[in-house]
């Protein structure tokens, strides 16, 4: 009776509640579950907070969700209470990057049951550690110092001290505890004292400042007068005048240039100088101390050989005058045969 049986499923569907939909499926097709996300019968939550190290919620932090081969994937914020959520979650394995800004990114992982609610464990967050690039640049000061150290190894035929020339052209300046420590290593080295005794045999020789005596006794006079007038000298032009004028007591060899520019650069270095600033200027350190020194000098001379301003004045030009000379040597001649000078130029702080 095929239009009774047409009548009777007509009725049946008729009096299904509204809604509801039968639908036929063949046996042995059906897919896993994971397959049918949309199906709200499967799907579930998943949820968590997001914290620092001190146990504060991480407001903004981005959580993506993601499953499969992670090219499927959600991305919700986490709000002001740190908490994150996902609605519609598909059930079966998932993963969560969790990343914010100042924090080193983290991870989650777990199973999603069908129709679970998924409560993620509390996500502490571990700060990021700030890589900083930090250069260890010299001071003024050490530079300075290294360029003394490379001064007093320089010696003319690798004896003679050659401690008063730079042969950086741009030398760092030293500070006053600088040149004193210059000053101090030129007037106690070994060689300084041997020229020292080597002056006074030839005066007494000579018989240079008579009133000094012969023998053992006059040596011993005319060795300490030598020597005095070497330290003044080299303390007051070299040290104590360059401290207070702010000036550098040191030759800076050229080196470059025309054999007359470097001749004329020579001979200016006996009455000009650098300036601590880097400045070209009068070398009044120089000048004046060549006449402190002499004027020093007529305090332990015998009376009949003391100087009178005049000669001291006429002993002045004469250092100007040998200063010259002085630097010509180191010019042309003395630095071919000074040992261990730098080769290169250091970097300037």
């Amino acid at each position: 009776m095929p239009g009774y049986k047409v009548w009777v499923l007509s009725l049946s569907v008729s009096l299904l509640p509204c809604g509801f939909a039968v639908a036929s499926q063949p046996q042995g097709t059906g897919a896993p579950a994971s397959e049918h996300p949309s199906d709200p019968r499967l799907s579930g939550s998943i949820s968590g907070t997001i914290v620092d190290p001190t146990q504060a919620a991480v407001a903004g932090a981005r959580v993506r969700l993601s499953w499969g081969d992670q090219s499927l994937y959600q991305e919700v914020m986490s709000d002001d209470d740190g908490q994150f959520s996902f609605a519609n979650v598909a059930p079966g394995p998932f993963q969560l990057t969790i990343t914010s800004v100042g924090f080193t990114t983290q991870a989650s992982a777990g199973v999603l049951q069908p129709g679970e609610s998924y409560s993620v464990p509390q996500i502490a967050m571990a700060l990021a550690t700030a890589v900083t690039e930090v250069r260890v640049v010299p001071t003024r000061t050490e530079v300075a110092e290294d360029q003394i150290k490379a001064q007093e190894k320089q010696r003319v035929l690798g004896v003679v001290p050659n401690f008063y020339v730079s042969y950086y052209h741009n030398a760092v300046p030293l500070n006053p505890r600088q040149k004193f420590e210059l000053a101090w290593k030129t007037t106690v080295d070994p060689v300084s004292f041997g020229v020292t005794g080597a002056i006074a045999g030839i005066q007494q020789a000579q018989n240079d400042f008579s009133g000094y005596g012969q023998g053992a006794q006059g040596y011993g006079k005319r060795f300490g007068a030598s020597y005095a007038n070497f330290v003044a000298s080299t303390y007051i032009g070299g040290a104590i005048l360059p401290s207070l004028l702010k000036q550098d007591p040191r030759y800076f060899y050229k080196g470059s240039g025309s054999k007359r520019s470097r001749m004329l650069y020579a001979i200016a270095n006996s009455v000009i100088c650098k300036g601590d600033n880097g400045h070209w200027q009068p070398s009044y350190s120089n000048i004046v101390g060549s006449l402190a020194a002499g004027g020093i000098s007529n305090l332990y001379y015998p009376a009949e050989n003391r100087d009178g301003a005049e000669i001291t004045f006429e002993n002045g030009l004469i250092g100007i005058g040998e200063s010259a000379a002085v630097n010509l040597l180191q010019e042309f001649v003395i630095r071919k045969l000074t040992r261990n000078v730098p080769s290169q130029e250091p970097a300037n702080p």
